[in-house]
């Protein structure tokens, strides 16, 4: 005799119950494959290799927003500009370190003062974990003798962390940015944070006050051949005035004018700042 299931309930369960079965046994682990430079990306967050001081500098610098915002994956060729103490290159080397490569284009070791300093700086932090920086790749970069980021067409994403105003005033920005071109495969991403000027700014006081006007940062990437493909307002500080006496300088973390006025500038926080994507476009 045949039975018939004619309750509708009974049928839903039994459908249910077939489609669990059929699952695939490795679905779990297909999901994971799936999100790998998430999960990269959120063990160097939360590594011991950040400091205390490092993880309160989130709040201003929004790291995961940020590089999630550049399109960063772990099994990329990844270039920092200029990487300072490291803020940012404890971040990335461990979430590259095992599918990509990270190179930290820095100082010249050679040149005095502040720049032997910097990456002297920058050597030690290297050298005190190997297991997490041993693959770092340093280079210099170190303008004008010195524009050399690797092969051409090389690298699939190039960032820069507050530093435009530093080759504005130098007057070496555009040869930078088209050393940045160079480097970059076509579809590559360069991937800028920059403290943000007035719109009505004179672009000649940066070297004095630290910020560039958004509109200047977009042109003189375009000029050389990359194109603007997205904003984000990640990084935007609308309780910064711009106009302090010490310039971005004048707020945390530097804090130029030291106690004076220090409260006023703590709570203001950090500098208001661009978030900018472009790419360089394929037959470029």
């Amino acid at each position: 005799m045949r039975t018939t299931l004619r309750h509708p309930s009974i049928v839903a369960l039994l459908l249910a119950a077939a489609a669990c079965t059929a699952s695939p046994p490795d679905a779990p682990r297909a999901a994971a494959a799936a999100q790998p430079a998430a999960s990269a990306l959120d063990r160097a967050l939360a590594g011991d290799q950040r400091s205390a001081a490092d993880r309160a500098r989130d709040a201003y610098r929004h790291p995961r927003e940020t590089l999630e915002f550049f399109g960063l994956r772990d099994d990329m060729t990844v270039v920092e500009l200029w990487p300072g103490g490291g803020w940012y290159t404890a971040i990335l080397a461990p979430t590259l370190r095992e599918r990509g490569t990270l190179i930290a284009a820095h100082f010249d070791p050679a040149k005095p003062g502040y720049y032997a300093r910097s990456r002297a700086g920058f050597d030690a932090l290297l050298a005190s974990n190997p297991a997490l920086y041993d693959r770092v790749k340093v280079v210099v970069l170190q303008p004008p003798e010195t524009l050399d980021l690797g092969p051409a067409e090389s690298a699939d994403l190039v960032l820069t962390f507050r530093n435009l105003h530093n080759w504005m005033s130098s007057g070496s920005l555009e040869a930078v940015l088209i050393e940045v071109q160079r480097v970059l495969k076509p579809g590559g991403t360069f991937g800028v944070v920059e403290h943000r000027a007035a719109v009505a700014a004179d672009d000649a006081t940066v070297a004095k006050t630290g910020y560039v006007r958004e509109a200047y940062a977009i042109a003189m990437a375009e000029r050389v051949g990359l194109k603007l493909i997205a904003r984000s307002e990640v990084n935007a500080n609308p309780r910064d005035t711009k106009d302090h006496p010490e310039g971005v300088w004048t707020l945390p973390p530097t804090l130029r004018m030291g106690d004076k006025d220090k409260e006023k500038y703590l709570a203001i926080g950090e500098s208001d700042r661009m978030t900018l994507r472009f790419i360089k476009p394929k037959g470029k």
